[in-house]
């Protein structure tokens, strides 16, 4: 996928080293006083426990910006460089929880409390010419606030594991990845 959008990492890592040591009012003045002191980091959780029985799952990834906020907390940033109506919180909630979740839950190392959470879009717009006669591109920028809720992303992995952890469901005509394997092997035989 990252090669047919060869743009999209030299941007976002453009936004994202834009923004490092920023005042958390550069990127809204809504937002509460703070600096984004750390960046590009891999988060892991502890064990997920899910409905009071610790798994053996754990979450990981790597966030885009970690602000420190004035009371102690910290707020996800994530950014994004995009024109889609994608861009919204619902469609990466799931997303920043889990980053939320692991830092709160971490599998090693001191807890954060995580106080807010966001998307920080740039989109394109048009081209600038720049003082040394060459062109760059111009953005507008927003910061869209995501609300945590926590008991629904329980409920989501809570669904995700008992699918990773369940039976298989028997076979039938009706299941296209059945149909795909058939069809599949019976063209290899040929």
């Amino acid at each position: 996928m990252p090669g047919q959008f060869p743009l999209v990492k030299p941007l976002a890592d453009a936004q994202e080293e834009h923004f490092r040591r920023a005042s958390m009012q550069d990127l809204d003045p809504k937002l509460a006083p703070g600096v984004v002191r750390q960046w590009g980091q891999w988060v892991k959780s502890a064990p997920l426990v899910i409905a009071g029985r610790e798994t053996t799952w754990k979450i990981l990834g790597i966030y885009d910006l970690l602000a420190h906020y004035e009371d102690g907390s910290v707020g996800i940033i994530d950014c994004k460089v995009s024109d889609s109506d994608r861009d919204n919180g619902a469609f990466y909630a799931p997303q920043l929880e889990a980053y939320a979740h692991a830092l709160e839950n971490p599998d090693r190392g001191k807890p954060f409390p995580v106080s807010s959470m966001g998307l920080l879009v740039w989109r394109l717009n048009g081209v600038t010419p720049t003082a040394d006669g060459t062109c760059g591109f111009g953005v507008t920028q927003h910061y869209l606030p995501v609300e945590r809720d926590s008991q629904k992303f329980n409920a989501l992995l809570e669904e995700l594991i008992d699918v990773i952890e369940g039976d298989f469901p028997d076979a039938g005509p009706e299941c296209p990845t059945c149909n795909y394997l058939v069809q599949r092997a019976e063209i290899q035989s040929l």
